[in-house]
């Protein structure tokens, strides 16, 4: 048996539409209610666990797992300091050389929080602390940005890979093995299908660029991401 790690990504805040870096925004109605809809279809699980977030504890309750998820500190949002509470245009507009920095240098943290690099090793710190454990089946409720920094820790991908993963708000992506030699599995279903209205996605320019390119609504929002 191998352990499997179950990322099903939170629902939808009016925050995360307008691309603004805001860890304590509700779910807005249209979030809430896909997230409804899709209770009593979640996959199952050994444990069940939720980032501190209230997107996240919002999603849980509302997929009626309330009751016996457990808040896991260690796949917290990604931390980008004293951009909390702030747009990703009004960045742009004030200082686009820190926001480009920010999309392509992954060691930089203009913002004073994490740095990309810090986020990739967090996350990946507690996919090899649960690689230590006896195996389980473990289902986890996360922010957009936690999940693609799973896959570029399990996949050892590039650190640039991370603004190339498009993650749908209430969608499952499987990881399973061990340290070291995680596989990702491909194809599951959208929790509910089928998918809610997206979020815009954030994508890097190359190195060249200063300024970033806010992709047109196709997967889901994730450049950003708060505490």
């Amino acid at each position: 048996m191998t352990t499997r790690v179950l990322l099903l990504t939170a629902a939808v805040t009016a925050a995360a539409r307008a691309v603004r870096f805001d860890s304590g925004a509700p779910l807005d109605e249209a979030g809430r209610a896909a997230a409804l809809a899709a209770a009593g279809r979640t996959p199952r699980a050994a444990r069940v666990l939720t980032a501190p977030s209230r997107r996240c504890r919002e999603t849980a309750a509302a997929l009626g797992l309330g009751a016996e998820h457990q808040v896991e500190a260690a796949i917290a949002d990604w931390d980008l300091g004293r951009w909390e509470g702030r747009g990703l245009a009004e960045l742009t507009g004030s200082d686009p050389a820190a926001v480009g920095a920010w999309l392509t240098d992954p060691a930089a943290a203009p913002h004073g929080g994490e740095s990309l690099l810090a986020l990739r090793d967090r996350v990946g710190g507690w996919l090899a602390e649960l690689a230590g454990r006896p195996p389980e089946r473990i289902l986890a409720i996360a922010e957009p940005a936690v999940v693609r920094a799973a896959v570029v820790h399990a996949l050892a991908l590039p650190p640039e890979a991370f603004w190339r993963l498009d993650v749908p708000a209430l969608t499952v992506t499987e990881l399973s093995g061990r340290e070291g030699r995680w596989n990702l599995r491909l194809g599951t279903r959208p929790v509910p299908e089928p998918a809610e209205a997206a979020e815009p996605v954030v994508a890097a320019e190359p190195a060249e660029a200063a300024e970033p390119v806010v992709a047109p609504a196709a997967a889901q929002a994730q450049a950003a991401v708060p505490r």
